[in-house]
């Protein structure tokens, strides 16, 4: 796939999230839930805390994505970004932490936004591709998941941000970025 065909596809979709990136989601853990601080990988805790992780360079991906799109220091080149999706099907330094865990039904689970860009921490039936159709294509998911056409601007994650989420009684359920469908996590309840 040509950089430039990438480039165009991205920068089209990237206007519309950089209006959902700064979407009505708090920068802290809201009222009454554990602190950051005091969350562990602990079953017992009554917060299970993951992290979304990203290394965009916001020199390069700003200038591809439009101003915004990234908004940490230093870090992965848009073209290095681009270049390691399509030969891995993913970027590893996207990703979820951890991407896998174990919880209690009803325990709580905070996303925490730790990267540069805006991510989703969205619930799944199944894995599968994201809002971005190049993303998808190198990624290897071609089929969109289900959950990321209903995505509303609440949906987005920016850095700094966090969402939630409470454990359901299904055995195994799954969490993945609807940006980025290869940032996935999955919960095992029991």
């Amino acid at each position: 796939m040509r950089t430039g065909l990438v480039i165009v596809a991205l920068a089209g979709i990237s206007a519309g999230l950089i209006g959902c990136g700064n979407a009505s989601r708090p920068a802290e853990p809201s009222a009454g839930t554990t602190e950051i601080s005091d969350v562990s990988s602990d079953a017992n805790v009554q917060v299970r805390r993951i992290t979304m992780m990203d290394a965009c360079d916001p020199t390069t991906f700003n200038a591809v994505l439009g101003p915004g799109t990234c908004v940490r220091n230093g870090g992965v080149t848009f073209d290095n970004f681009i270049a390691q999706l399509t030969r891995n099907q993913k970027v590893g330094s996207w990703h979820n932490a951890p991407p896998t865990t174990i919880a209690r039904e009803g325990q709580t689970l905070l996303a925490i936004n730790q990267g540069g860009e805006a991510h989703t921490f969205t619930p799944v039936a199944e894995y599968g591709g994201g809002i971005i159709p190049i993303l998808n294509q190198l990624s290897g998911n071609p089929v969109v998941a289900e959950e990321c056409d209903n995505l509303s601007p609440g949906d987005f994650v920016p850095p700094g941000g966090t969402d939630e989420a409470v454990v359901g009684a299904e055995s195994v359920q799954r969490f993945m970025c609807c940006i980025h469908p290869w940032m996935r996590t999955t919960v095992q309840t029991h």
